[in-house]
C-alpha cells in the first residue's frame, strides 16, 4: 500500500509540474505579443495583437486534431498523465509560429498568415518533431536539443525566412540608394515588457523540459535548467550593451531585449548540463551574435521587424552546435547534421506552401493598404486611435 501511494504521489506530482510548465510556457504568447506589438508602428498594432492569439488558438486546435498524432504516434506514457505531455508539447507549436508573426509583420496579408499557421501545426512542425522528440531519426543518431534551440526556434525562424523572402521587405525601409531606412517601433515599454514576460515564461520552457520532478536528479536538473537559463539571459543582455555602446555609442534598446532573448534561446539546446559560468559565456557570445546578424540581414535586404530570424534562427543554431561543449552525449557533426535536416526540411517545406499562397490567395498586401496600416485594412480598430496619424509612413 505504501508504495502504491508513493507511486500515486509521484505520478501527481509530475504531472502537475509539467502543466504549471506549459502554463508558462503558454503566459509566452503575452510576451511575443507585448513584444511584437512594441516593434511595430502604431498603424499596425491592432493586426499583430490580432495575429498573435489567434496564431495561438488555431495552433491549439489543428495540433489537437492532427499534430500532436503525427509528432507522437505512440504517446502513452505511465511517468504523468497523457494530457499533461499533450498540453505541454501543444504551447511549444504556438510558440514556434509567433516567431513567424514579427518577421512578416506590416505587410503580409492576415488570413494568408493564419492558413500557414494550420499547415506548420498540423504537418511542417510534427514531422520534424516526430524525428526528434518524437523518437525518429535525429535521436536515433544522438542529436541532442533539450528545449528547442532547433526544434523550436529554429523551426519557427526557417519558416519565417522563407516567408520574408517571398514577401519582400517592407515599403521605405530600403531606399533606391541602397541605404536603410530606420522604421522605429512605437512603443518601447510595450517591447520590454514583452522580453520580461518571455525571459519568465522560458523557466517553464527549459526546466519543465525535464518533464519530471519527483526525484533528486530531476530537481537538480531542473534547478540547473533555471540557474543557467537566467545566466545566459542576463548574460546575452550585457553583451549587447557593451557592444551597442561600442559600435554607435549609444545603448540601442531593441538589441539589448534581443540580447536578452539570444541568451535564451542559445541555452536552450542544453541548459542542464553547462556549469553556470560556461553558460554565461554561451549567453555573452549570443548577444555578440544576434547584433552582427540582425546588422547582416538589413545589409542583404532582408527586412526583419523584430530581428526573428536572427534570434531564433541565427543564435538557434549556434545554441544548438556547442551542446558539446559541455554534453559528452552530443556530437558535433551530428549536431550539425541535425541543425541541417531541420532548416532543410522546415524551410523548402514553408517555401513550397508560401508560394502556393501567394499564387493562389497573395500573401502581401497592397501598398495602398500598407501606407494606411493593417489596424484598419485588417480589424478596423486602431490601438492608438487618439495618436495615430494618418500620414503615419
Amino acid at each position: 500500500m505504501e508504495a502504491q501511494n508513493l507511486q500515486q504521489l509521484t505520478f501527481a506530482v509530475d504531472t502537475f509540474y509539467l502543466l504549471i510548465s506549459g502554463a508558462l510556457v503558454m503566459w509566452m504568447a503575452a510576451g511575443f505579443s507585448m513584444l511584437e506589438a512594441g516593434l511595430v508602428r502604431s498603424k499596425n498594432t491592432t493586426e499583430i495583437l490580432t495575429k498573435n492569439i489567434v496564431l495561438y488558438a488555431i495552433a491549439c486546435i489543428v495540433y489537437l486534431v492532427i499534430g500532436y498524432k503525427v509528432m507522437y504516434p505512440d504517446p502513452s506514457t505511465s511517468a504523468y498523465a497523457a494530457d499533461a505531455n499533450f498540453f505541454f508539447q501543444m504551447v511549444f507549436v504556438a510558440t514556434a509560429m509567433s516567431i513567424v508573426s514579427g518577421a512578416v509583420a506590416e505587410r503580409m496579408k492576415l488570413m494568408s498568415f493564419l492558413l500557414f499557421c494550420v499547415v506548420l501545426s498540423a504537418v511542417i512542425y510534427p514531422v520534424q518533431g516526430l524525428w526528434t522528440w518524437g523518437g525518429g531519426m535525429l535521436t536515433e543518431w544522438g542529436f541532442v536539443d533539450f528545449a528547442g534551440s532547433s526544434i523550436v526556434h529554429l523551426t519557427g525562424a526557417s519558416a519565417a525566412l522563407a516567408a520574408v523572402l517571398l514577401l519582400g521587405p517592407r515599403s521605405g525601409k530600403y531606399l533606391s540608394d541602397g541605404s536603410i531606412n530606420a522604421l522605429p517601433g512605437s512603443n518601447m515599454p510595450l517591447a520590454a515588457l514583452g522580453t520580461f514576460i518571455l525571459w519568465f515564461g522560458w523557466f517553464g520552457f527549459n526546466g519543465g523540459s525535464q518533464l519530471a520532478l519527483s526525484t533528486v536528479d530531476d530537481a537538480n536538473a531542473i534547478a540547473r535548467a533555471m540557474v543557467n537559463t537566467n545566466t545566459s539571459a542576463a548574460a546575452g543582455t550585457i553583451a549587447t550593451l557593451l557592444l551597442t555602446k561600442l559600435l554607435w555609442k549609444k545603448a540601442d534598446l531593441t538589441m539589448i531585449l534581443n540580447g536578452a532573448l539570444a541568451g535564451l534561446v542559445a541555452i536552450t539546446a542544453q541548459p542542464v548540463t553547462p556549469e553556470p559560468w560556461l553558460a554565461a559565456v554561451i549567453g555573452f557570445i549570443a548577444g555578440l551574435i544576434v547584433v552582427l546578424s540582425i546588422i547582416g540581414l538589413d545589409k542583404l535586404h532582408i527586412d526583419d521587424p523584430v530581428g526573428a530570424i536572427s534570434v531564433h534562427g541565427v543564435v538557434g543554431i549556434f545554441g544548438t552546435l556547442v551542446v558539446p561543449l559541455s554534453d559528452d552525449g552530443a556530437s558535433f557533426v551530428i549536431q550539425l547534421a541535425g541543425v541541417g535536416t531541420i532548416f532543410c526540411w522546415v524551410f523548402f517545406s514553408s517555401l513550397i506552401v508560401w508560394a502556393i499562397l501567394k499564387l493562389v490567395l497573395g500573401i502581401r498586401v497592397t501598398k495602398e493598404q500598407e501606407y494606411i496600416g493593417l489596424d484598419q485594412v485588417d480589424c478596423g480598430v486602431e490601438a492608438y486611435p487618439e495618436f495615430t496619424s494618418k500620414k503615419d509612413g
